[in-house]
């Protein structure tokens, strides 16, 4: 038999082991009610104050898109948003961009209007283009569509005189592609959009790049057929379904067929709106989710302006074509405008 007071020590060893395991199962219960509540509205992680870094100049056109977009976003989110846009640099956006990869943080509050015209700089080498793009995250975009019309039918062009703006220009895209179609292309440079759609009504050019806003109505106002449109993908533009795409009909090396897809990339993307890297998810869902009803609203507008709303997913193909080529790629295309028109970077 056990010994009294052998007994009493075992049952004032058992009652602390007992206390013990009743607080254990209290703290898990407590635990468990913990997380079964529900998670914090992500509504309230949406900035009240934000700030869109937009390409110059003042009431250019990226402006205007801009402001167009700020003021949808401002009031289609889940809680208001008072956005403004601060005007940086040119309308390549590289200044705008340089200033985005440098100093913002990623906490949802600033956002950059990115311009095709930065990608094309970062392409061609400007070193003026600085920025880092890797991991910028698409909220949405606006694509325009980027078409190479000539006075004749494709078929009966002969020598091809092309206006372009310069080099490091999108129309440098549409030459390169005519030369590995075979065509005898000779570049007519330094004519800007509307002095080359004006050389074209004067006869003085034989085809032209139209890519921007109102490229449909620039088109009609033409006495021009269209040849084929720039593409980043391969695939046939949606609003020109019986025109080929430069990728349907260029037969020259693969490496630089992908860099002239960058650069049409470049010239497709009128504009999109980035968030840096490691923004939180929330945030990065919070203006999708927004960006989302405006291009409900803004696909009634676009047949007539020519630009097409994309959603952030939608976008990402675009952006990594036009900012992400393969560095052959890259090389590839500065190679051939060293070659073809004599031209580098400063």
């Amino acid at each position: 038999m056990t010994p009294p007071r052998q007994r009493r020590g075992a049952a004032a060893t058992g009652q602390p082991l007992a206390r013990r395991r009743r607080a254990l199962l209290r703290g898990t219960a407590a635990l468990a009610a913990l997380c079964a509540l529900p998670a914090p509205d992500a509504r309230a992680l949406l900035p009240g104050i934000a700030t869109f870094l937009v390409p110059g100049p003042e009431n250019g056109t990226h402006e205007r898109w801009s402001s167009r977009l700020a003021a949808f976003l401002g009031r289609g989110g889940s809680t208001t948003v008072n956005v403004t846009c601060a005007v940086l640099g040119g309308p390549d956006g590289v200044t705008a961009a340089n200033r985005f990869a440098a100093q913002v943080e990623p906490d949802g509050r600033t956002l950059l209007v990115l311009s095709g015209g930065a990608a094309l700089a970062r392409l061609v080498g400007d070193p003026r283009a600085r920025f880092e793009s890797t991991g910028w995250l698409s909220v949405c975009a606006a694509e325009s569509l980027a078409v190479v019309a000539g006075r004749t039918e494709l078929a009966a062009a002969g020598t091809v005189r092309l206006a372009f703006a310069g080099p490091d220009a999108p129309g440098a895209a549409a030459l390169c592609a005519l030369g590995m179609m075979g065509l005898d292309a000779v570049p007519v440079p330094g004519l800007a959009p509307l002095q080359a759609e004006a050389a074209l009504l004067a006869g003085s050019v034989d085809a032209v790049l139209l890519h921007g806003p109102e490229v449909p109505a620039r088109l009609a106002a033409l006495p021009a057929r269209p040849w084929f449109t720039l593409d980043a993908s391969g695939a046939r533009d949606p609003a020109l379904p019986e025109v080929p795409c430069m990728s349907e009909l260029v037969s020259g090396p693969t490496v630089l067929r992908v860099a002239a897809q960058a650069a049409a990339a470049a010239a497709r993307l009128h504009a999109a709106l980035v968030l840096p890297p490691l923004t939180p998810a929330d945030r990065v869902a919070l203006w999708r989710g927004a960006a989302a009803r405006w291009q409900d609203e803004d696909a009634r507008s676009a047949a007539a302006s020519g630009l097409r709303p994309l959603s952030g997913a939608e976008a990402a193909p675009l952006l990594s074509a036009a900012l992400k080529p393969p560095p052959e790629a890259v090389l590839a295309y500065r190679d051939w405008l060293l070659r073809r028109l004599h031209w580098r970077a400063a």
